[in-house]
């Protein structure tokens, strides 16, 4: 009996042993940790940083990351982690936390009660909750419009400014894949941060920077500004989650401080150990006696006090054995301690592309990865622009229609995720889908406001029907249900056609008809001249798949011609055109269309106006530009190529790393890539407004180009697609221009749509590159467009949405349009990039192909900054077309057919660019003006352009006027920057940059130097 007692009570020990085993670490009594060191003079000054980086859609959609569903593929809970933060930083007054995307952090606060929201305030006036980067989503860097980077960064920042009266001072772009920068500058010094946190760089330049202690750098990444848009920099040394061994999320294999001495292992004094080493170890590679410990990783702190708890035994100990301090922080005070060490620190310029983590992974894929996407996103952020202005000229708020949900859309589209193409797919039908939910409430807007504003009896207070016009998005696959009906007995097709830029523009518009016998008159009753060019097959079957795949509708029978006029608009203003039916027989003036393809030889020239291109009447290639006015006459080939994708096995290749192609990264299988046709059959067409030739390199690829009336540039339209997979090969498919121009290896691409930086094959200006990958290690990121020159010419390229290109050879000029890859690269996504488009779920599903326009123009040397600045404007900001049906008469007698919101005289400066003009909550409007070059870019156009503000306003009296941060939420006078010491500074010798003056509320008059973009805030 007695045996079986101790045996009992062993047993009892047991389970109660086992009980403080699987419920924590527990202490024999209470224990105050002693967590509120701050920074110790004279010892290594370790700042933990607690952050939880949540992504805003990847593998999962934003909705399943938010409140924790589908956690079969990952698990996560946004949810719970603010809740679970919030719960932990009440019980410390000294624990601290960061975070970044308010696209969750506004959902969640929404839907908190005011007392959990005026504790989460007292949280953020304590500094224990510091908001971070602050924007919708942490944006991408790579495959990011400017302006859509203001946009959303503006969406969060004026949210965390309403409601917690503070504005972020740090950048925190921890997991985008390389960095741009107008990031550095724009979105970085001119926000009013002191500093940007990242963990992506290139493997090469990484190494270098641990070496010389580099990886903390000022960063100036414009030319422009120089040293007055500095940011201090801080590359992590390995990534963004906490070192090996410290990260505490429950799900991974933790190693716990355990300091209970009842328990068998205790282990103090190795964890501490373990901290000093591995803080000695860092601090070993940076400068100063502090170093940042990110303390998190991918959606951490779902169960907050794992982390908390485990960080206050660490300071306590840690501080208690006296080697280094530790101390609970934030990039913030980070910064602070880093600036006042008063260290000489390194200078970095330009940007960090391209990106790679290994010899043949360089992140150069996703600068093209879902091409289709892509254009989404572009399109609608030139239409968020335009409908914003409609919605403000027109005095046409709603809490009906609004234009918020498309604002709130294309903030998440711009997450790293996101319009960069490596989410996965079903997380890219979401993005999709927000996008069309927003865009149809935009649309709403536009029309509502375009009745408003063109109706003469509207007043100051016009609530016109959201259905009073109709807009065609997929228009460029000839479908629009207005234009291709027929015309109703008695009626016109009324043509409203708004230009949302500040100045004049002239334009060929193209809709799809039925009927060739038109006549088209302008808003004074002018006939204009017209010209028809049938619809081709490629676009009919485009239409049938992509109709029903996009809109669930079958279409009706493709209309048979596309009809062709020209418009002239007036700046932030409309003009009407009317469309009837042609008394009598047909007098149309159609595109003369001829079957070539000759043997005899020979060359065939087009183009209506001063630039011409010949082409081979043989082959049906291009093969020169030349421009009639400008004497520039260049020698050129044009052909479609693809590159064969990395399998990462046995291709040919070098592949014994095992490294594939993939969403993120670009590794072709040889450098060499395959030519799909050396010779093409094609089709010239010629008319007064338009000369087309259209080519068809293969089943899958086809070509239209057009020089237009008018235009000094050649739009070329591709149709890419499906692309061929049954060889088992994947395929990276390029349009490639190569000519004879010596151009010493040197190209330049733009930043974000704005700076154009010069790239040098094979060259890094940080570090002596070992290449490795001679093609995708040359590759970089593309908004706007491409150039090259030599000393006689330029040729530049624009595109219409983010791509990747490059140089490869001296005279070539490469852009990726559409990439098809049957594995995955390994980075996380774990999908091949393979997409499909399907007519019902899962049936009826052919590879997607993708149709776009990029546009060509060749220039004498030093001249083509102009035909890029304006044009790229252009394809930003298309012409917007609404449709309605009306006797012309009618419509005449109620509405005002030509107008502009500004002054009828003024148009902005052709160097200036109205970026955002819309109406705030409170009735304050947000303005903000950018000039387009770069000092020296153009010699009339670099210089102090001048805005008159009373001009575009005609109407209304400016009440008040605050310059504000480029994010309006802190008035641009209470700005303060941070001073750095500079390595090989030389103190006043830097150009001073041309910046605008203070605005005098007398004539209210806003200068803007090269470069320059300023904002405001004003009441009318």
């Amino acid at each position: 009996m007695g045996n079986t007692r101790n045996l009992a009570a062993a047993e009892s020990l047991f389970v109660i042993l086992f009980l403080f085993c699987i419920c924590g670490t527990h202490v024999s009594a209470y224990t105050k940790y002693n967590t509120g060191a701050g920074v110790v003079e004279g010892k290594l000054n370790v700042h933990l940083v607690a952050h939880s980086h949540d992504d805003v859609g990847w593998l999962k959609t934003v909705d399943q990351y938010y409140v924790g569903s589908n956690n079969i593929i990952q698990g996560a809970c946004v949810e719970n982690v603010l809740d679970s933060v919030i719960w932990s930083l009440q019980k410390d007054p000294n624990r601290k936390f960061i975070f970044g995307e308010m696209a969750f952090f506004h959902r969640w606060w929404v839907e908190q009660s005011p007392h959990t929201q005026e504790q989460v305030r007292k949280l953020v006036d304590a500094g224990q909750l510091e908001f971070v980067n602050g924007g919708w989503s942490m944006h991408d860097e790579a495959t990011c419009h400017y302006i859509d980077m203001i946009d959303q960064t503006t969406l969060g920042h004026r949210f965390i400014k309403k409601e917690f009266n503070t504005t972020p001072r740090a950048g925190w772009q921890i997991d985008p894949f390389g960095h741009s920068s107008v990031q550095g500058y724009l979105l970085g010094a001119e926000l009013g941060f002191d500093s940007v946190h990242f963990a992506r760089i290139d493997y090469q330049d990484r190494a270098k920077r641990k070496d010389d202690k580099s990886l903390e750098v000022i960063w100036r990444g414009s030319k422009t500004f120089g040293s007055s848009a500095q940011i201090f920099a801080n590359t992590f040394p390995i990534h963004y989650g906490a070192p090996t061994g410290f990260n505490f999320e429950l799900s991974n294999d933790i190693v716990p401080l355990q300091d209970d001495p009842l328990l068998f292992d205790t282990n103090v004094e190795q964890r501490v150990n373990d901290f000093i080493n591995a803080s000695i170890t860092q601090a070993n590679v940076t400068r100063t006696n502090h170093i940042m410990w990110t303390m998190g990783d991918d959606f951490s702190y779902r169960f907050a006090e794992t982390w908390f708890r485990q960080m206050d035994k660490l300071i306590h100990y840690v501080n208690k054995d006296g080697r280094v301090n530790a101390l609970y922080s934030t990039p913030s005070l980070y910064t602070n301690a880093k600036n006042a060490a008063n260290q000489s620190w390194p200078l970095k310029t330009d940007d960090y592309f391209p990106y790679a983590d290994g010899p043949n992974a360089y992140w150069t894929g996703f600068f093209t990865s879902r091409p289709a996407l892509k254009r989404y996103v572009r399109m609608l952020s030139g239409y968020y622009l335009a409908a914003r202005q409609l919605e403000f000229f027109a005095g046409n708020r709603s809490t009906i229609y609004n234009t918020f949900a498309l604002g709130d859309a294309l903030g998440i589209a711009q997450h790293h995720d996101a319009v960069s193409g490596t989410a996965q797919q079903h997380t890219t039908d979401d993005y999709a889908k927000r996008l069309a939910i927003g865009s149809t409430k935009a649309e709403a807007v536009v029309s509502s406001s375009l009745a408003c504003l063109t109706g003469k009896k509207s007043g100051d207070h016009c609530s016109a029907p959201a259905s009073a016009f109709s807009q065609c998005q997929l228009l460029n696959i000839s479908y629009c249900p207005p234009t291709e009906d027929n015309i109703p007995e008695a009626k016109d097709l009324v043509v409203v056609v708004y230009n949302s830029l500040g100045w004049n523009r002239t334009d060929i518009v193209r809709i799809p008809v039925n009927d060739a016998n038109l006549v088209v008159k302008d808003s004074s009753g002018n006939n204009l001249e017209v010209q028809y060019v049938d619809v081709d097959n490629v676009t009919t079957n485009l239409r049938n798949l992509y109709v029903k795949a996009y809109l669930g509708v079958s279409p009706k029978q493709a209309p048979k011609y596309w009809l062709l006029f020209q418009v002239s608009i007036p700046p932030l203003g409309w003009s009407t055109y009317f469309i009837s039916k042609g008394a009598g027989k047909s007098t149309r003036r159609k595109g003369v269309m001829s079957h070539l393809n000759s043997k005899t030889g020979g060359n065939i020239d087009i183009g209506p106006g001063n630039l011409k291109m010949s082409f081979s009447s043989i082959s049906g290639q291009l093969n020169r530009m030349y421009n009639t006015r400008t004497g520039v006459n260049i020698p050129i080939q044009q052909s479609y190529f693809w590159y064969a994708s990395s399998n990462g096995g046995d291709d040919g290749f070098d592949s014994s790393d095992g490294q594939a192609s993939g969403a993120y990264i670009f590794r072709p299988s040889k450098s060499s890539p395959n030519i799909v046709s050396r010779s093409v059959s094609f089709k010239v067409i010629r008319g007064p407004l338009v000369d087309e030739v259209r080519q068809k390199f293969s089943p899958w690829i086809y070509q239209v180009t057009r020089l237009y009336k008018g235009k000094e540039h050649a739009e070329i339209e591709f149709t890419v697609g499906p692309i061929p997979s049954d060889d088992g090969v994947g395929k990276e498919v390029i349009t490639r221009m190569t000519t004879n121009m010596v151009t010493n290896k040197e190209f330049y691409t733009d930043s974000n749509g704005r700076d154009f930086l010069k790239r040098v094959r094979d060259h890094r200006e940080d570090w002596p590159l070992q290449v490795n990958q001679p093609v995708a290690g040359n590759y970089y990121p593309i908004n706007l467009g491409i150039y090259t020159k030599d000393k006689k010419s330029e040729l530049s390229v624009l595109v219409d949405r983010a791509t990747g290109g490059s140089s490869i050879n001296d005279g070539e000029v490469e852009l990726m349009l559409h990439r098809r890859i049957l594995q995955d690269d390994g980075r996380g996504v774990e999908e091949p990039l393979d997409e499909d488009v399907c007519v019902t779920e899962n049936s009826n599903c052919e590879g997607l192909t993708v149709r776009g326009n990029y546009y060509v123009s060749i220039d004498n040397v030093g001249a083509g900054s102009r035909w890029r600045r304006t044009t790229g404007q252009e394809i930003y900001s298309p012409l917007l077309l609404a449709f309605t049906h009306e006797n012309a008469e009618n419509w005449k007698s109620s509405h005002l057919t030509k107008g502009t919101v500004i002054d009828s005289n003024y148009s902005l400066p052709p160097n200036v660019a109205l970026i955002t003009l819309q109406e705030l909550e409170g009735g304050s409007v947000l303005l903000r003006l950018a000039h387009l070059y770069e000092p020296s870019e153009d010699a009339q156009y670099s210089t102090l352009a001048k805005v008159e503000l009373k001009k575009l306003f005609p109407t209304k009296t400016i009440k008040e006027l605050k310059e504000v941060s480029l994010s309006a939420n802190q008035e641009k006078s209470e700005m303060k920057k941070m001073t750095w010491n500079v390595e090989g500074d030389k103190k006043g010798q830097e150009p001073q940059p041309v910046k605008g003056g203070p605005v005098s509320t007398s004539d209210f008059i806003v200068q803007l130097g090269p470069m320059e973009i300023r904002t405001f805030l004003l009441k009318f």
